[in-house]
């Protein structure tokens, strides 16, 4: 057709190309075929709009065949007191428990004095040959786990792995030709676009909800290593582990955590990147665990008046409290005082961002730090170290400041805690010098059973209530200390 429009524009005919009708009409066919030709090349939007909103319609429809639900179980003693099977968890505490029933609170005894915990989560399908990604807190202890499919069929999964510090498990089915999703790119993400979320709150799968990007990059009290997305999408336990779209369709987020006061959704959610989840799901798939680099440091947000009484022009960087024996840093020659301003080409701005960086530098990689020494800027070079815990068990808590207490726990195992007489708890691996769990009296070798009247099962669930924590008021931590039980008053924001 463009042919014959170009010819006719050309014709010998002079009155046919003297007559500005006839070339106006030519133009604007051409300039429609034109309009036509490039609405044809550009890929369709997942989303289109409906009265001037989006409409998720066809996102879903694609979608949720690669979303999943995911329940596990795991036998525990049972304990005196415990509540009928018929009773129903109170809703307040959903949230506090993350998407678990908390020991003590519901299950079904069996003749050997045990019982059976269950959970629920979400997950998607991100290879036709039946790896999954979810939530690493969805799987955390489980005895089995079983995810059911949008076509119902439910298969048992095996793990394959799992990091505490992102909060991210990989785990498979064994099955063929299964319905994937497309990764997007979370760094793209910009505050304001919108977003919806697939998964199973409460047990009800494949329900939907959407809003927007609240804002990205952001740091939660107790994850140094995830710059999170949060959004008003609506969350809530069964969740988590769920995939998080943009308009094109494309995962950008794996959905986590809520900030609650009411123990109920209150419109801040928090989503993993997917830039962050995929990188861990490769190291889970190839190595089973995830490789982070460490330099064994204590670092402190620098204020206002410590910028000022260091000689920075203004508050950035992070602040070396304390470096660790034989460390990479002590043999770098970082030492305390030392105010981190770049690392590599990536500028410092707040203390929170050297951890997320130095994580995702190889173990045997050189990295340059700018840092701030005697009121003058140098460069050091540091040869990254291993993340002491390769397993994933540990949670070593860097920050120094509100958000941190001072522990570094590991997870406890079955026969540790059959030594210990106990169904759960975490082990105290190391107590920071002058931090809130320092003035408590916790020392290595205690165990936490209890934070605040509140069962610790996990290392991601003290991770959970350590982030709940009010700085001002004081609470009961209950510790087993070679075999006896006592209770130790924790100060969260105190120096």
């Amino acid at each position: 057709m463009a042919d014959l429009l170009f010819n006719d524009l050309t014709a010998t005919d002079a009155s046919s190309r003297r007559s500005p009708v006839y070339r106006w009409q030519a133009l604007v066919l051409l300039m429609l075929l034109m309009t036509a030709l490039m609405a044809m090349s550009l890929p369709a939007r997942a989303v289109e709009q409906k009265n001037g909103l989006p409409d998720f319609t066809a996102l879903v429809k694609s979608a949720a065949p690669a979303v999943v639900n995911i329940s596990t179980t795991r036998e525990a003693a049972a304990r005196s007191g415990m509540m009928s099977p018929n009773q129903q968890l109170p809703d307040i505490f959903r949230h506090f428990f993350g998407d678990q029933m908390p020991p003590g609170f519901g299950g079904m005894p069996d003749q050997g004095g045990s019982r059976t915990l269950s959970s629920l989560g979400s997950g998607f399908i991100i290879s036709d040959d039946g790896y999954i990604l979810t939530n690493a807190h969805v799987i955390d202890g489980a005895d089995t786990v079983t995810v059911r499919l949008n076509d119902r069929r439910e298969l048992k999964a095996k793990v394959i792995g799992q990091d505490q510090k992102t909060d991210i498990a990989l785990i498979k089915v064994d099955a063929s030709g299964l319905p994937t999703l497309k990764m997007g790119d979370s760094d793209g993400l910009e505050t304001g676009e919108w977003v919806a979320a697939i998964g199973s709150p409460f047990g009800f799968d494949h329900s939907v909800t959407a809003g927007i990007v609240s804002a990205i990059n952001r740091t939660l009290p107790t994850d140094s290593y995830v710059p999170f997305i949060q959004t008003d999408v609506a969350i809530n336990p069964g969740n988590s582990g769920g995939p998080l779209f943009n308009l094109d369709g494309e995962v950008v987020g794996i959905n986590s955590q809520i900030f609650t006061r009411s123990g109920g959704f209150m419109g801040v959610s928090f989503a993993i990147p997917i830039n962050v989840a995929m990188d861990i799901a490769d190291q889970l798939k190839d190595n089973g665990h995830v490789d982070r680099g460490w330099l064994g440091v204590v670092i402190q947000p620098v204020s206002d008046d410590l910028a000022d009484s260091f000689g920075l022009d203004h508050a950035r960087g992070a602040l070396i409290a304390d470096v660790a024996p034989d460390s990479p840093a002590a043999k770098s020659g970082l030492r305390s005082g030392d105010i981190i301003l770049k690392a590599g080409d990536s500028d410092i701005d707040t203390s929170d961002a050297l951890p997320r960086l130095i994580g995702r530098v190889s173990p045997g990689d050189g990295v340059d730090l700018q840092v701030q020494r005697d009121g003058k800027k140098q460069m050091i070079k540091v040869t990254v170290g291993q993340w002491p815990d390769t397993d994933g068990n540990t949670d070593d808590v860097t920050q120094a400041g509100n958000d941190s207490i001072g522990l570094a726990v590991s997870g406890l195992s079955a026969e540790q805690r059959q030594q210990l007489g106990i169904d759960a708890g975490v082990l105290v691996q190391q107590v920071a010098p002058d931090s809130a769990a320092a003035r408590a009296g916790l020392q290595p070798g205690d165990v936490v059973v209890e934070l605040a009247g509140k069962p610790v099962d996990s290392v991601s669930t003290l991770r959970k209530l350590v982030g709940q924590l009010n700085d001002k008021k004081a609470v009961p931590v209950r510790i087993n200390r070679d075999g006896a039980t006592l209770f130790v008053p924790l100060r969260p924001g105190s120096r």
